[in-house]
């Protein structure tokens, strides 16, 4: 952390906290479900140059400390990352929808703070400290 990103016409580093929430916060991002959903996330990330600095699923939310390029908006990378885990997970796993009861994955909303006013590191610690059980690099999935 603490290096700037490049773009062909720019140099930057934005980085923000989202947190996103199961509806009614259900706990269903359990095991594989979990793990698919990490990818799927990680797929839209790739896709629009985010660049996941940390990250841990957790049975009911997703933790995402990322790097972000100024083309991209916070609200467009989490509908996109919102509607491609909803649409997958709901479509691969029937014991989701069934959890669900009505078809959303995720609740309305969504939480992002930009990192000004703390450090990267105390961002990227407090996403650490989301009760680890097994690693994969920088994005957790944890029971």
């Amino acid at each position: 952390m603490g290096r700037y990103r490049r773009g062909s016409h720019t140099v930057y580093e934005l980085h923000i906290h989202f947190v996103l929430t199961t509806k009614h916060r259900e706990p269903v991002l359990r095991g594989e479900v979990g793990t698919r959903a990490r990818d799927l996330v990680r797929e839209v990330c790739r896709a629009r140059d985010i660049e996941i600095l940390r990250g841990r699923v957790r049975p009911d939310h997703v933790h995402l400390y990322v790097s972000m390029p100024p083309h991209v908006a916070p609200s467009d990378a989490m509908r996109a990352i919102k509607k491609k885990t909803s649409r997958e997970l709901l479509r691969e796993y029937r014991r989701v929808q069934e959890e669900l009861r009505g078809g959303h994955l995720w609740s309305r909303g969504y939480f992002a703070s930009s990192a000004d006013d703390v450090t990267d590191e105390v961002v990227a610690q407090y996403v650490e400290n989301q009760h680890v059980t097994r690693a994969d690099e920088d994005f957790e999935v944890t029971e």
